[in-house]
């Protein structure tokens, strides 16, 4: 299978570049701005991968307040054109998109179905980009969340472990609840989820279980052997922040689940095997 990675030196794309038995070709921003719609169609074109996977991103959610031409740019009208591209050369296309199409007022884990509120201009953003990637022939869209591991790392998982091992005091959210994930299990299921060739649809890319950021922090002590009176406790509504974030961001990952054969593994172990690397 041979696919085209576009956002290949990210923290999501880089996963990809040693995947065993698989053709992969990578494209970076140096290669090919996405937001050039005629050398983007013409870069698939030339690679005619059988599978193209958008791994870009404009990620700064409260930079998006000011520069919603770029998130747009980025996040929706570069997925429209991919979209574009994969009709033309029949690959299937991969999306990743964000809990952020959500509004956070949830009480259970959001499921596919649910109905998509964001409350910031980067929310809208992905989810004008789901849409857009619906007009690929096959398609996955596949929403992920507080992504950590990859090249170049500075998630939020990263400072805290790092903070914790320095003998530092880090802030920590009591009140907003996440699934994170880790981009090496986000890649796998990927992979198995086009190995056996699955209808189009969306899917919930994260590793199972949620908590709050209080509750990684306390597990990511706990492996390090750090004190956990380092984490300074602090609620979302303590914090001025220009875009609005949901609070309440878990996902259910149980239809994707059941079409890959096997459950995502916990956060939890997914943490922990990333900071014994670290």
């Amino acid at each position: 299978m041979k696919l085209l990675v576009v956002g290949a030196a990210g923290q999501l794309g880089s996963t990809f570049a040693a995947t065993p038995g698989h053709d992969v070709v990578g494209l970076t921003r140096a290669d090919v701005d996405v937001t050039d719609r005629d050398a983007l169609l013409a870069a698939v074109e030339r690679i005619q991968p059988d599978v193209l996977v958008n791994c870009t991103a404009y990620n700064n959610v409260d930079g998006a307040e000011d520069d919603a031409s770029t998130a747009l740019a980025v996040n929706s009208m570069a997925v429209r054109s991919m979209a574009a591209a994969a009709a033309r050369t029949g690959a299937t296309f991969v999306h990743y998109s964000t809990d952020f199409v959500f509004d956070g007022e949830a009480s259970s884990p959001y499921l596919e179905g649910d109905r998509a509120r964001p409350v910031s201009v980067y929310g809208c953003s992905k989810l004008l980009g789901e849409w857009f990637a619906r007009d690929a022939p096959r398609w996955y869209v596949l929403r992920v969340e507080s992504l950590f591991g990859g090249r170049h790392a500075r998630s939020s998982v990263d400072k805290i472990a790092a903070a914790l091992r320095d003998g530092r005091s880090t802030p920590v959210f009591r009140d907003r609840i996440v699934t994170p994930s880790y981009v090496g299990d986000v890649r796998d299921a990927t992979l198995a989820l086009l190995a056996r060739d699955t209808p189009s649809g969306v899917f919930h890319c994260v590793n199972s279980g949620h908590g709050t950021w209080a509750d990684v922090g306390r597990h990511i002590a706990g492996l390090l052997g750090a004190d956990p009176a380092l984490l300074m406790l602090t609620s979302v509504n303590d914090v001025r922040l220009k875009a609005k974030r949901p609070v309440y961001c878990a996902l259910d990952n149980h239809k994707l689940a059941e079409a890959v054969g096997w459950p995502l593994p916990t956060w939890q172990d997914a943490v922990s095997r990333y900071v014994t690397t670290l």
